[in-house]
């Protein structure tokens, strides 16, 4: 169609980005009945990507992950950009608004190496850069190492295949997004609870930008909006970083929504857990539960929910 409107989708240019963008584009030209051409991935290369050896707390967080989108968007070189949400920073620029939030994939991680967290080996070597993975194995199996692991995820697979590790984590969604859904053991996500926003695919775009916001509008999926939004509501009221050990899991309940949340310290040894019940427009309910958490936290653990990120 010589008159359909073209949008410029910014992207990652990892494997698992890419076929991010790849849906994100498939559901816009299906809802609108554009040619697949009517959308351009533009791929950018992120800090995040450029710099493997050091854990992302130590070398400037999740903005490592949008920086060079978010200039790219300001420039007008593209006009919306595809992230991972749970690698999107809490407070955004005013100028960027996230126009759609696509259907939420599997919410758990899959442990690789062992069939279960208990059938880890005594003493085993486990090899991951999150501090919430790292939290919660040491608080389950305080004997266990953790090593860091950082890469994509066909990277973090081959440290894993040299024998760096002997086990390590993954998020299943990512796994499923690149045809690799039989690899390892999917963790029961009401007794190992996900990261914030896990599993969700963000669009955002200038927010002064009417066109685009209107066309990204019609693939939102507003149930996982809603949890999501609730998620990084919780992870904004605790002041939590990416160095902050929080696992939170949202989900449906009738007309409400149910927010179960765990915060750590990074060593494992102290772990304060918690739910609340709200309705889904309710702002409340995710300060109520961090003030919860935080109330009933050691200093020492509330010390490690002092920023923002």
């Amino acid at each position: 169609m010589a008159d359909t409107p073209k949008i410029r989708l910014g992207t990652r240019r990892s494997p698992l980005a890419m076929a991010q963008a790849g849906e994100t584009r498939s559901r816009l030209c299906a809802v609108h009945g554009w040619e697949e051409s009517a959308v351009e991935l533009v791929p950018v290369e992120a800090s995040g990507d450029k710099i493997q050896d050091r854990p992302l707390a130590e070398i400037g967080g999740k903005a490592l992950w949008t920086r060079e989108l978010d200039q790219w968007l300001g420039e007008g070189r593209i006009d919306a950009a595809v992230h991972s949400l749970k690698d999107v920073e809490t407070i955004r620029p005013p100028e960027l608004t996230i126009a759609a939030v696509l259907p939420r994939a599997d919410k758990r991680d899959v442990l690789l190496g062992a069939a279960s967290i208990h059938a880890l080996p005594q003493g085993a070597v486990v090899g991951t850069s999150a501090p919430r993975r790292a939290a919660q194995l040491l608080h389950a199996r305080p004997d266990c190492r953790v090593v860091p692991f950082r890469g994509n995820v066909a990277t973090r697979l081959a440290k894993l295949a040299a024998g760096e590790a002997q086990a390590t984590f993954l998020a299943a969604a990512g796994l499923q997004r690149l045809g690799q859904q039989g690899a390892g053991h999917p963790l029961d996500a009401g007794e190992w609870l996900p990261a914030p926003a896990q599993a969700a695919i963000a669009v955002e775009c200038r927010a002064d930008d009417a066109p685009t916001r209107e066309w990204l509008a019609a693939i939102d999926h507003a149930p996982s909006r809603a949890e999501v939004m609730a998620e990084r509501a919780l992870l904004a009221a605790l002041g939590g970083s990416c160095h902050s050990p929080i696992a939170v899991l949202c989900e449906p309940d009738g007309d409400d929504l149910t927010l179960r949340a765990a915060i750590f310290t990074p060593d494992g040894a102290e772990k304060i857990a918690g739910e609340a019940r709200f309705a889904a427009d309710d702002p409340d309910g995710p300060r109520q539960l961090a003030a919860d958490l935080l109330g009933r936290a050691s200093s020492g653990l509330a010390a490690h929910f002092a920023g923002q990120g």
